[in-house]
């Protein structure tokens, strides 16, 4: 199994002398655990894309730790700095267009024009990032498809020796990917839902912001396949009880036949962060199915139906 270290001194420097050899570690963040490979290493990335079984149709987040450092990479136009003195750090990811000879591995951008940049808040992240001093490209620490990553341990069971350190610091906090929103072209667009509310974004830019649909082709950010974020055992969701042989995942007030509850008190933000842990713990108890209770399309709850719908996918 991969050596799962916290994050202290000695465990940084061994990090950063992987990520600068070519080797893969995964590292916490705010929203989910990252599989980090040095972002101008082609070879480096093509380990994540093998890792993960990841199409490499489908581009990767570039995580830096300063927003001095995006502009190295991509050309941030009025309404990028306009978001990133707001937003930034956060679990936002903005795409943008390459500036040239940026140095950037194409894989990270999957041939397109643009690539995707992030600037995480959580302090481990932006301790590995300083100490790196490489543009790390992380998508989360899954196989692709598979439930996202809150934990170390989560990593270490879909990986084991096949990442060469994973960096603990606890769980997630946020525990949702992060939003992404594309400013690469004239109508800013939201990709993904995510930490940062669509609300949000628009009060900051003053004006609306188109929502793209699921692309299964040629997505241009992480996050756009129709089927994804889905555990093991099938799903079922809008849920109010669970049939013979599930586990029912509740939210809100508590019913009598539920095996784990999001947020007994309705909070979105509590059933965020603890998403993806209680889909894990549920999926290794072998039941027939899972079903999840109702949650309410608003705020966070979009960003987290999001993740069921796709989750669910395909099942009946």
């Amino acid at each position: 199994m991969a050596r799962i270290l916290p994050i202290k001194d000695d465990a940084l420097e061994e990090a950063t002398r992987l990520l600068r050899e070519g080797h893969l570690v995964a590292f916490p963040t705010e929203t989910v655990y990252g599989l980090g490979a040095n972002a101008l290493d082609a070879k480096a990335v093509a380990k994540i894309y093998a890792a993960k079984k990841r199409p490499q149709f489908n581009p990767l987040i570039v995580h830096v730790p300063n927003v001095e450092d995006v502009r190295a990479f991509v050309v941030m136009n009025a309404r990028a700095e306009k978001i990133a003195a707001a937003l930034w750090p956060g679990p936002l990811s903005l795409v943008l267009p390459r500036t040239p000879d940026c140095g950037l591995s194409h894989l990270v951008s999957a041939g397109l024009h643009t690539a995707a940049m992030r600037v995480p808040s959580s302090a481990p992240a932006r301790q590995l990032l300083r100490a790196a001093g490489v543009p790390v490209a992380a998508p989360s620490a899954n196989k692709s498809g598979m439930l996202s990553p809150t934990e170390a341990k989560h990593v270490s069971d879909a990986f084991g020796d096949n990442v060469a350190l994973i960096l603990d610091a606890g769980p997630c906090t946020v525990g949702l990917e992060s939003t992404v929103l594309d400013l690469s072209t004239e109508v800013p667009t939201l990709l993904r839902a995510g930490g940062i509310l669509l609300e949000t974004l628009e009060s900051v830019l003053k004006e609306s912001i188109a929502v793209a649909g699921y692309d299964d082709t040629a997505p241009k950010s992480p996050g756009m396949l129709s089927r994804h974020y889905a555990p093991n055992t099938p799903l079922r969701i809008n849920a109010p009880h669970a049939v013979d042989g599930e586990a029912l995942l509740g939210f809100g007030a508590p019913v009598s036949d539920e095996w784990a509850n999001l947020s007994p008190a309705g909070d979105l933000v509590e059933a965020a962060a603890n998403l993806f842990r209680m889909l894990h713990e549920l999926d290794a108890q072998n039941h027939t199915g899972i079903a999840v209770c109702p949650i309410p399309e608003e705020g966070l709850g979009r960003a987290i139906n999001d993740r069921l719908r796709r989750a669910a996918k395909g099942e009946k």
